[in-house]
């Protein structure tokens, strides 16, 4: 039971202290029935425009050597998606060990790019911006192209594949960067409201549970006790300090990931998975991954390393489907690491502004050919959950490591070869904590009107039921729901609704401006959203999302 201001009595010198607190809950539990006597704003938590247990927010900043810690923390965790999706699509490419070798440099080091480029000029918010799965839909389809299947040569089939999803992705990077800098994103977003956003930014978390324990299940003895000791450092015995440093809590994925990985490397050359099954083996041995062996030394992604990119009107529709589910996942994640950087909302011009420098993003996935696209990476931004440290510095500190490591190869490679299991026990934590960012936006809403409880109801279950359906159909029928001869629209239909935090915005943003709007301003939240709706609109917007090196006197915000 929390303590109430009355159970807080001051001392002496008017100051309540610790003591005075825990007296007064063993008072309160001694007399229960004065619960009756509490006023009712004493029986609720007021809402909060700012989390309050953080310790350091977006333009505050830890120690040079805690905060170099914590980025190269986010540089281990980011490199999850980083290998699993090369390894994932370049094999059906055609590509070899040494090819997935350098795919996966070639995603770090723009990786670090773009992450750098949107904590300095986009939203200024410490995200990383990461590969992401909304691609693999669209990216596979190009690879199924009849006119590149038919390519007898491996290696030769891998680079006009590449070069046909590098075209696809540099046309789709022009509705980013056109929504972006235009602004229309941020006139969009002005039909937002804290209640629509319920589901986007929750389902950007949970939607995303199919990388979490599912994959744990594929190799229980390492990625169980990667979750409970997580679990332990992080939460339980955060309070453990060396020299007045809570190491465990800062530090807890280095510290869990470095143990398990011992423990499994332990496992693998002592034999223990030596008759098990190939799907055992690759997600529980640590040497799978073939990175180690294959990485150059010392290697620079470049434009056009893979040649002149191919350019299809088929391939770039259906790449176009990925590029507007990125933009929607993204504004969700943008929304939580707002609120998990002890920032305020960003405003509809900051959105804007990052959605821009995010198209730029997406342009250098097709220059440099990452085989994907990119968008805010959802574990890093619960990371700073996690960690309680939402500093914009140490997100560029991490970007800097991404790029360190993506040329030197082979250190890189070393890091690269983790097993997933590993990771996913970590989402299972950190894709929670997102979720429950989206799920605390309900406290500027009024949750007693069965209006509001309809809507985020059925966003909530329509967002994860409809994905679920198309995931299974796939599995079963071996092609999606949506199976015409047109590809682009096959893309279309089967990559927008097979995304939880799309759906959930469809669903949720349609239903909160349709339905029963006049009146209900105050039971959607838009009272307390309309200071956030404007740049100058709270004080506190220019501390945050101001552009540095007085740039803004060249781009004044709206």
């Amino acid at each position: 039971m929390p303590a109430t201001a009355s159970s807080l009595a001051p001392d002496r010198g008017g100051r309540r202290t610790a003591a005075d607190g825990l007296n007064g809950l063993a008072d309160e539990e001694e007399r229960p029935m004065e619960m009756t006597d509490m006023k009712p704003e004493e029986m609720s938590h007021p809402p909060m425009d700012q989390l309050l247990g953080m310790e350091y927010c977006i333009d505050s900043n830890p120690s040079w050597g805690g905060a170099i810690v914590l980025g190269f923390e986010h540089f281990i965790l980011c490199l999850g998606t980083a290998v699993m999706i090369p390894t994932m699509l370049v094999p059906l490419m055609g590509g070899n060990a040494h090819d997935k070798a350098v795919v996966v440099q070639t995603v770090l080091f723009v990786t670090g790019i773009n992450t750098m480029l949107q904590t300095l000029f986009g939203t200024r918010l410490p995200t990383v911006i990461g590969g992401s799965y909304a691609f693999v839909i669209p990216v596979i389809s190009v690879i199924s192209d009849p006119s590149l299947m038919q390519i007898a040569d491996d290696h030769t089939r891998f680079k006009m594949t590449m070069r046909a999803i590098q075209g696809a992705l540099i046309i789709s990077s022009c509705i980013q960067i056109i929504l972006g800098y235009s602004q229309l994103w941020g006139v969009c977003s002005r039909f937002f409201s804290p209640l629509g956003m319920v589901p986007v930014v929750a389902l950007a978390g949970f939607g995303l549970f199919e990388r979490g324990f599912p994959v744990i299940g594929k190799c229980v003895e390492i990625g169980l006790p990667m979750l409970v000791l997580f679990v332990a450092l992080s939460h339980y015995l955060k309070h453990v300090q060396v020299r007045h440093f809570p190491i465990l809590e800062r530090f807890s994925v280095l510290i869990s990931i470095a143990l398990v990985w011992v423990y499994a490397h332990i496992l693998t050359v002592s034999g223990a998975y030596k008759h098990s099954s190939l799907l055992t083996q690759i997600n529980c041995r640590t040497d799978r991954a073939n990175l180690i062996t294959t990485a150059p030394w010392i290697s620079i992604p470049y434009p056009l390393q893979w040649g002149a990119p191919t350019f299809s009107a088929d391939h770039s529709f259906g790449m176009m489907s990925a590029v507007l589910v990125s933009l929607i996942e993204s504004t969700g994640a943008f929304m939580a690491a707002a609120r998990l950087a002890s920032a305020t909302p960003p405003p509809p011009f900051v959105l804007s502004r990052g959605i821009g420098w995010q198209g730029i993003g997406l342009l250098f996935d097709g220059l440099f050919g990452t085989v994907s696209g990119s968008t805010v990476s959802v574990e890093n931004v619960g990371l700073l959950g996690s960690t309680r440290i939402g500093s914009r510095r140490v997100i560029q500190i991490s970007a800097g490591f991404m790029i360190f490591f993506s040329i030197l190869g082979r250190f890189g490679a070393l890091f690269a070869s983790i097993p997933f299991t590993l990771f996913a026990a970590i989402y299972c934590v950190l894709f929670g904590y997102v979720g429950a960012v989206g799920l605390s936006f309900m406290q500027f809403t009024n949750m007693n009107s069965m209006r509001n409880l309809f809507i985020i109801g059925i966003s909530l279950f329509l967002g994860i039921s409809i994905p679920e359906y198309f995931f299974r159909f796939t599995i079963s029928a071996q092609h999606s729901p949506a199976h015409t001869r047109a590809g682009w629209f096959n893309d279309l239909i089967n990559t927008i609704f097979s995304s939880p935090p799309t759906v959930g915005f469809i669903i949720s943003v349609v239903l909160d401006n349709t339905l029963e709007v006049r009146n209900r301003a105050k039971d959607r939240g838009m009272p307390w959203w309309a200071r956030f709706r404007t740049f100058r609109g709270d004080s506190r917007n220019e501390e945050f999302y101001n552009l540095p090196f007085n740039l803004n006197r060249f781009f004044p915000p709206s």
